[in-house]
């Protein structure tokens, strides 16, 4: 779990372009539309929908086109909202773990695009099942570490509430949960006066592989160019960058 959010925490750190800003936008309300459609636009009855505009409020994405995706997933405007989840396996530098989760509207497309691209950046695609067993989907909560809120806060938050565990990622904390006990874990922290980042369900690795700084370096680039795909939602892998790695990338 540690190098997943040590992950985060560096991808964090890296500056955004604008042509960065607004693929991230267009992901962001796509999740927006698919969790309207499936869900329905009532807020009250579709806590993926609530936590969707939660992550896309906190990167600042306009209120109205948070509205718009809200209402056109939901059939409000008349439009046809029609994306299918696909998550592909594959190997990156040294025989790194990933999961490629897509939510596309063309699957031929977007199965082209993933093989172009893992080709290109030292990657390989895999047979199904043969990278998915190492990793669970989980509840993933981050929480921002401040001066008033300690790992015990967030522990005690969420003791009740399913939390499997609580893990320090530097900048923060991450809420780990069963993907069916996110919701509840995340109202425990709200009504403990402790606000979150995001919210999400996501691939958490069992086993992971502890890299040097020149793999960090190809699989970051490999994830980046991902990333940059617009069909390609989010990238997990199974390696653990360690501190003093983190550090020598940093300083490049």
């Amino acid at each position: 779990m540690s190098g997943h959010s040590k992950w985060a925490t560096t991808k964090h750190k890296k500056a955004i372009t604008d042509s960065r800003r607004a693929k991230s936008f267009a992901k962001l309300i796509k999740n927006i539309e698919v969790a309207a459609k499936i869900g329905g636009a009532d807020l009250s009855g579709n806590p993926t929908l609530v936590d969707a505009i939660q992550k896309a409020k906190k990167t600042s994405v306009p209120n109205d086109n948070i509205d718009r995706a809200v209402k056109r997933g939901s059939g409000q405007l008349g439009e046809a909202v029609d994306y299918q989840t696909i998550i592909y396996e594959g190997y990156g530098p040294n025989g790194v773990a990933l999961l490629i989760e897509c939510l596309t509207d063309n699957k031929n497309r977007a199965a082209a695009d993933v093989r172009t691209i893992m080709t290109r950046n030292g990657g390989t695609m895999a047979d199904p099942g043969s990278v998915a067993y190492n990793f669970s989907r989980k509840g993933v909560i981050a929480v921002r570490k401040t001066d008033e809120i300690s790992e015990d806060d967030v522990l005690s938050a969420v003791l009740d509430a399913g939390a499997e565990e609580v893990t320090d990622r530097g900048g923060g904390f991450d809420v780990i949960t069963d993907a069916g006990q996110l919701v509840a874990a995340r109202t425990a922290l709200q009504d403990a006066g402790i606000d979150y980042e995001s919210a999400d369900v996501e691939f958490v690795p069992g086993i992971l592989v502890e890299v040097d700084a020149d793999t960090a370096r190809k699989v970051f680039r490999l994830v980046d160019a991902l990333e940059d795909n617009d069909d390609v939602q989010s990238v997990y892998g199974n390696f653990d960058v360690p501190a003093a790695v983190l550090a020598e990338l940093d300083d490049e």
